[in-house]
Order: structure tokens, then sequence, then C-alpha cells
């Protein structure tokens, strides 16, 4: 049969009390030596018997090293829990005075907005009424800044667009008088061209003064056959009109 579970209670018997505390003992050093051993863990063990006596394990020269580095700890550790209890303490109060810091910008809010008048005396309400008036007079004063700004900033853009304005209208007469110069030097050159198309459409004139009989003959001739028509240039239809 396996071992029966021990209930855990004080040992009446002391003779039983005394050997269990033993054996326990013997047991926990071994255990706290071998976890040391095994884990590269520091351990300090501190048993104190019924009787006062002191049985102790560190895995250090001496036990002091151990205990000083457990209060170091134990120590920070309680300032930390302190710290934390503080600083929620802290936190509750500033949340109050937060929250009656809200609840006071609402109510002032509100009397701004012209609501919730009814809880102000003569006093407040004249104070409300001077802090509106302040207020307006920034807010008027701050607009007409800016309508001001806004003016010179269109003053500055309209003197720009002035300028380029002038710029392009120069640009525009130079343009022309180069078309006129332009067109007064092609000007002579079609003139000229005209005139000696003139000249070479001209008929030549007949000369009677060096063959007089020969100019009789012809005369005498042109009398019998008709006039042919002279050359001007003319269409014959426009001959034809002028002739009749």
């Amino acid at each position: 049969m396996g071992r029966g579970k021990v209930q855990l209670k004080r040992i009446e018997n002391k003779i039983n009390r005394q050997v269990t505390f033993s054996k326990r003992r013997s047991g926990l050093l071994k255990k706290a030596h071998e976890i040391s051993v095994l884990c590269d863990a520091e351990v300090g063990l501190i048993i104190f018997s019924t009787k006062g006596k002191l049985y102790e394990f560190s895995t250090e020269s001496c036990m002091d090293k151990i205990l000083e580095r457990y209060e170091r700890y134990s120590y920070a550790e309680k300032v930390l829990v302190s710290s934390e209890s503080e600083i929620q303490g802290n936190w509750c109060h500033e949340y109050r005075k937060l929250k009656a810091k809200v609840e006071t910008i609402q109510k002032c809010q509100k009397h701004l907005m012209g609501e919730d008048l009814e809880s102000l005396n003569l006093q407040e309400l004249q104070q409300l009424e001077q802090q509106l008036e302040s207020s307006l007079k920034h807010i008027r004063s701050r607009k007409n800044q800016l309508m001001h700004e806004s003016i010179s900033e269109l003053q500055k853009k309209e003197r720009s667009l002035q300028e380029e304005n002038k710029v392009l209208q120069k640009e525009l007469v130079e343009k022309q008088k180069a078309h006129a110069a332009q067109q007064d030097q092609t000007q002579p050159q079609t003139s000229s061209s005209s005139s000696s198309f003139m000249l070479r459409d001209a008929p030549p004139a007949a000369n009677t003064s060096i063959h007089p009989a020969a100019t009789g003959e012809r005369a005498e001739d042109a009398a019998v056959q008709p006039q042919a028509p002279p050359r001007t240039g003319l269409p014959p239809w426009m001959v034809s009109h002028i002739n009749g």
C-alpha cells in the first residue's frame, strides 16, 4: 500500500515532534543546497527550533550579505508600494480638481452664450457684460488688422499687375513699329515693279518723220482696213465700250 496523506497539524507528542523536526530540517537543508547548485541561485535559510536553537544555510560565505540584500529589496518594494498609493491619492485629488474646473468652465460658457442667467445677480451680470464688450473689442481689432493686411496684399498685386501691363503695352508698341517699318520697306519695291510692268505693256510710238510717204500709204491702208484696238492692257469688251 502507498503512503497515506499526512495531515498537516501540530504533533502533540513531544518526541515525535522532535523526530519529525530533525528529519524535515535535514531534508529542507538538502533541498536548499540542491536548488542553489542546480539553478545557480542565492539561497539563505534560517530555522529556529522550539527551544530557540538556530540552524542556517547560505550560499554566500556570510549570511549577512544575503540579509542585507533582502532588506534592500524589501525596503525598495515598500517604497514602491507607498509611492504608488501616494500617486493614486494624488490622482484622485487631481481628478476632483480638474472636474471642478471643467464644471466652472462649462458654466461660464453657458453664461457667455446667454444661458442660465437666472442664478446671476446684478453685479455678476455687469461683469459679464464688461467681459463681452472687451471680447468684442479684441475681435474687432483683430478683424480690422486682417482686413488691412488683405487690402495691402491686394494693392501689391494691383501694382504688380500694372507693371506687367506697362511692359506688355511697351512690347506691343515696339511690335507695331517694327511691323510698320517692314511695310514701308516693302511698298517702294511693289510700286517700282508695277511701273516697270506698265512700261513694258505700252505700244511703241510711230516714227512718221523719217518716211512720210510710207506714212501716207499706211494711213490709206489704215483707212481701208479696220483699226485694231490699241494695246492698253484692258480687256476687249472694255475697249469696245470706250470706242463706242
